[in-house]
């Protein structure tokens, strides 16, 4: 077979090539995003994609080469993206990542070890089983017991927590069916049933959903004046539950960052499991492997627990079952970098490969040849465990502590500038580094509670959100809250190199476009245009 003369660069060229492309769609861009909304951005890509009316023109016959194809493309992303680095934006839990981790993570690219074989991944194998034991003791579980994986992220990880919570529940007969929890156990019983908070992560419903753990529908417990979840309306709702319960507990709500009281949590659990075994069991029954499982959703809050100042914050999380954590939030790492930990090495049943000799054999095991393959539901696993251990030996506990106390530092000035202003109102104290707010103008009427005020506010907020990101200035959040589910904006601050300057800047913006937003009558007439506006926008999104 004759190799073709023309020149193949290599990686460092190819690489080289790659952050000048970044850096000319950097300037391209000019800020957090790209300015002219869904449809302008869809275009500019669609163009450096070779993109043709019948979607044929990506995939041609013959390629126009590597320096050129990544040069443009490149480019064109990097123009097209929205920058965490930038101060001003400032919307979702979605870092800057730290170089020495993006540095790493190319490694990884270029060596694509697979964990789900130790002769496919020698050292990474080592790496991911010692992130692991350390990310174990910093949450106070026994290191040298502990077990977990590295996941695509949080929800991931409460999949895992809540697979992980059935199995457990399963009788001994049962463990061998796969399926008596998903109804009614051996013994008639009432079937494992999934109770969280009403600010819970969405993941929580869907792994309940996939794991056959909503047929009796998840318990749904309302929270607190700061997004917590009501210890004793759990206490009242496990009381009427007589089977397995799988409490999930939220360290760090997506909106407010609140922290659900875990010890209570804990103990709440420990009653359950207390009382059950004692109306349950009878001699010559076997009871449930566990009667009561506390899964802690700390995707957000465990980044907490490199910080002196806030671990405490975390006070109980030793008592989980099972713990979710994220560093691609609070750990600056290059998506994705999810964790799940659990204290028990060996409760991980329905993840156990029965014939898998090609990647696990028991005398390979036995011979010393480690295998990680039944810790995970996928089979093929990259190592995004090794940017982790890079960034560990790189900055320790305390550099990392640093950066989560300098975006905590910068919340709290965000709540304070936002209580002086009269324009504006806080929804929540900050806990983290989420503030939750919105532009009310001058008028007191603007929080009469009636009908009118309220939906004049909703739409205000709404469109301040969208003009920004159309005109490519700032990308805020938005959520809703309340007992009137009103719209309120959110910045989350994961940028520890931003200034109080920088989020001074950012809500004179927001407030100034608020104000013009309400010069402008803020009658419902005129915020029925603003509707026909971002109505007109949503289209753009979907023909994207």
């Amino acid at each position: 077979m004759t190799r073709p003369v023309d020149h193949r660069p290599d990686l460092p060229e190819l690489v080289g090539r790659a952050l000048t492309a970044l850096s000319d769609g950097n300037r391209r861009r000019g800020g957090p995003l790209p300015r002219g909304g869904p449809a302008r951005v869809r275009d500019a890509i669609r163009a450096a994609l070779g993109a043709t009316p019948d979607r044929a023109g990506l995939l041609r016959h013959e390629g126009i080469g590597a320096p050129a194809a990544l040069t443009t493309l490149v480019s064109a992303l990097a123009a097209g993206s929205a920058d965490p680095a930038d101060p001003w934006c400032a919307a979702h839990l979605h870092c800057p990542p730290l170089a020495v981790a993006v540095a790493a993570d190319l490694a990884v690219s270029a060596l694509n070890p697979s964990l789900d074989s130790w002769d496919q991944a020698p050292a990474a194998t080592t790496v991911e089983t010692e992130v692991i034991a350390a990310l174990a003791g910093l949450a106070g579980l026994d290191p040298s017991r502990a077990s977990g994986t590295i996941t695509t992220g949080g929800s991931e990880s409460n999949l895992l927590g809540l697979l992980l919570a059935r199995d457990a529940a399963l009788t001994r007969d049962a463990a061998l069916t796969r399926n008596a929890a998903l109804t009614r156990n051996a013994a008639g019983a009432p079937a494992t049933r999934v109770f969280r908070s009403a600010a819970a992560h969405l993941s929580i419903d869907r792994a309940a959903a996939i794991l056959g753990l909503a047929g009796p529908p998840v318990v749904v417990i309302p929270t607190d004046d700061r997004d917590r979840m009501r210890v004793d309306l759990l206490r009242q709702a496990l009381g009427t539950h007589d089977g397995p319960a799988v409490v999930v507990a939220t360290a760090g709500t997506t909106d407010a960052g609140a922290i659900d009281p875990l010890p209570d949590l804990a103990a709440a659990v420990d009653e359950h499991r207390a009382r059950l075994r004692e109306c349950l069991h009878r001699p010559g029954e076997h009871p449930p492997a566990s009667l009561g499982w506390l899964h802690v959703d700390a995707a957000y809050g465990g980044g907490a627990l490199f910080s002196d100042r806030l671990a405490g914050l975390l006070s109980g999380l030793a008592r989980a079952d099972s713990i979710a954590m994220d560093l691609h939030k609070l750990g600056w790492q290059p998506a994705a970098a999810g964790v799940f930990l659990t204290p028990r090495p060996d409760g991980w049943p329905s993840l156990r490969a029965a014939q898998a000799d090609y990647l696990r054999s028991d005398d390979d095991q036995d011979a010393g040849f480690p295998s990680l393959l039944d810790r995970s539901p996928r089979t093929t696993r990259r190592a995004d465990c090794f940017p982790i251990a890079v960034t560990f030996r790189a900055l320790g506990r305390v550099g990392l502590g640093s950066r989560v106390d300098a975006c905590h530092e910068l919340a709290r000035h965000a709540e304070q500038a936002i209580r002086t202003d009269h324009r504006l109102e806080i929804a929540f104290p900050v806990t983290l580094s989420t503030v939750v707010f919105r532009h009310r103008g001058p008028s007191t009427t603007a929080r009469s509670g009636e009908p009118p005020a309220i939906r004049r506010l909703d739409r205000r907020n709404a469109e301040i959100r969208r003009r920004l990101l159309v005109e490519g200035r700032a990308v805020v959040g938005r959520t809703r809250t309340g007992p009137d589910r009103a719209v309120w904006l959110k910045l989350t601050l994961l940028n520890p190199d931003a200034t109080p300057a920088d989020v001074d800047a950012l809500l004179a913006l927001i407030a100034a476009t608020g104000d013009e937003l309400a010069g402008r009558g803020d009658d419902l007439d005129d915020l029925d245009d603003l509707d026909d506006h971002a109505t007109g926008m949503g289209e753009a999104s979907r023909a994207w």
